[in-house]
């Protein structure tokens, strides 16, 4: 008993230093480092450049009101329901694909070489095709989301099914399960932490897919509207999208982090990275 009294003021008293620590050791350089690149940007700007250019100060004031704004609520809802059409699609397709290629040496051989070289393609080069296939509308866009992300989801999946073990594969052919359950069953889940790895890749392509297509294809969107108003001097309200882009893309990751610890708590990550 007096063992374990004493232990549990011990216990009690290594959690306050164990936060200290975190905070000094990967909280505190971040903020301070976002501080003196803030503190730098404004002074730099007041000093040399004109009184339209973008700073911290003016797109801080300049929020309330882009937020609040008819055309900017559009463009936003217009980038968004483009991207997450992209996105289920990419899905599906991508994760379909990738099963076929991790499991049969024939699709992988078929479908490698190709994959690996329009993942290399920048995307700005397919865009006057999207453009003459599809016109400059919202179908162009879509076809631009889809191109910039399912490469990542592919192979990913691809990755992730040929690395499944193979005790797994053999218990399942000794219950007699059918190829098609085998993979749903067996290969999908034990794939998962792959297909969560290109989603996040997928999603950051995807959005930049999106805005891309809006500056060159004049689409309403997000992008269309950064591009407006930097190009009208209104460079507080366009910084104010891209900070925007800049949040939607922490918030995912933060999303997707959050579901590999809730649903794949098998699957964690050391804490001290992050």
């Amino acid at each position: 008993m007096a063992e374990q009294a004493l232990s549990t003021p011990v216990t009690a008293a290594h959690k306050p230093s164990v936060s200290a620590s975190r905070w000094s050791g990967t909280i505190m350089p971040r903020l301070i480092t976002g501080l003196t690149i803030v503190l730098v940007w404004e002074c730099v700007v007041r000093a040399y450049a004109p009184a339209y250019v973008a700073k911290p100060s003016t797109v801080v004031l300049a929020i309330p009101t882009v937020i609040t704004d008819p055309a900017f609520l559009q463009a936003l809802g217009s980038s968004m329901t483009a991207v997450a059409e992209g996105l289920a699609i990419t899905i599906v397709v991508g994760t379909v694909l990738g099963l076929l290629m991790g499991r049969s040496t024939t699709f992988d051989r078929i479908f490698r070489v190709y994959i690996n070289g329009f993942n290399a393609m920048p995307m700005i080069i397919v865009l006057p095709l999207f453009s003459l296939w599809f016109g400059y509308s919202s179908a162009a866009r879509v076809a631009t989301i889809i191109f910039a992300a399912i490469f990542a989801i592919t192979m990913n999946v691809a990755d992730g099914a040929r690395s499944v073990p193979r005790e797994y594969l053999e218990v399942s052919r000794s219950f007699r399960s059918g190829r098609l359950r085998m993979l749903t069953d067996i290969v999908l889940p034990a794939s998962m932490p792959y297909l969560l790895a290109g989603f996040r890749l997928a999603a950051g392509r995807a959005l930049i897919g999106a805005v891309v297509a809006e500056f060159f294809l004049s689409v309403g969107g997000l992008g269309y509207y950064i591009l407006y108003n930097s190009r009208s001097y209104h460079h507080n309200e366009a910084f104010v999208g891209v900070l925007l882009l800049a949040a939607f893309g922490v918030g995912f990751e933060l999303l997707v982090n959050w579901a590999t610890r809730r649903f794949m708590p098998w699957y964690r990550r050391d804490e001290k990275t992050s």
